[in-house]
């Protein structure tokens, strides 16, 4: 532990698996206080098991009550906010426009994009007051390396982390100087929990649990290392961190360096 989060109060949205849980530690790990929101019942109580003295909301990120009671639950057990991080997300398994049907294609768009996307401005919007009362408030959103790099997720996913890209760069302009807002974009990621959409058929398939998934992810990029969430974690550390306090309307590449791919 080196303190780099030492008194720092934080809510993580979307924490019970995958990224989210490691970011969880890790902040735990650098002295955080933490709070969480998580839609699944059994992941809540799994971290209601595994730390006793985190406060966890259930419910669903996608809503503004869920993200209001989640900041209340954060600031009634810590006197209030000073981090918050949004780690939600579904997969569209590489589904081109080719490949969605006409039928579907209004459901799918509003599913992926109300997780995706409108989590983030709920869990945002509940959290102001609260992240304006404190010093050096700071904000992460997650976006992804498909919001720079072709080919890593199907055409919803893509466009819907362009857009979380797109609300980094807008609220730090809007939030600065007292809010810092910042990115991750991590590449492919063992160990995750990602699911498909309910819309397409998809909700039962974990992006993790993907046969061959750690050879392929080496395969990929340069440094041939398949990541997981604790090794993205430490990018959340960083930007929440005075060390990054110059730093806003940015993104961290933990992806293994496929910007040098030959």
């Amino acid at each position: 532990m080196t303190g780099w989060l030492q008194g720092r109060r934080a809510l993580v949205v979307g924490a019970g698996s995958g990224i989210g849980r490691a970011v969880v530690d890790a902040f735990l790990s650098e002295g955080a206080s933490v709070a969480i929101l998580e839609k699944d019942e059994a992941k809540c109580q799994a971290v209601r098991d595994a730390l006793p003295n985190v406060p966890v909301t259930c419910g669903d990120a996608t809503t503004r009550e869920a993200n209001e009671a989640a900041v209340a639950a954060t600031v009634d057990a810590f006197g209030g906010l000073d981090l918050l991080v949004n780690c939600v997300g579904i997969f569209d398994y590489y589904r081109g426009l080719s490949e969605l049907d006409s039928e579907v294609l209004d459901e799918a768009f509003d599913e992926i994009f109300a997780v995706n996307v409108k989590s983030q401005l709920h869990s945002v919007k509940a959290a102001l007051p609260a992240l304006r009362e404190a010093d050096n408030a700071s904000i992460l959103l997650t976006e992804s390396t498909s919001a720079y790099y072709p080919g890593r997720g199907g055409v919803l996913y893509v466009g819907s982390k362009f857009a979380v890209r797109g609300i980094v760069t807008s609220l730090a302009y809007e939030l600065a100087p007292d809010i810092r807002v910042n990115g991750v974009a991590p590449g492919g990621t063992l160990n995750t929990d990602l699911r498909g959409l309910s819309s397409l058929g998809l909700h039962d398939r974990s992006l993790g649990s993907t046969p061959g998934r750690e050879k392929e992810l080496q395969a990929r990029v340069p440094l041939a290392v398949a990541l997981d969430g604790s090794d993205h974690a430490w990018s959340y550390v960083f930007l929440a961190s005075d060390r990054s306090r110059g730093i806003t309307g940015d993104v961290v590449h933990p992806d293994g360096g496929i910007a040098v791919k030959r």
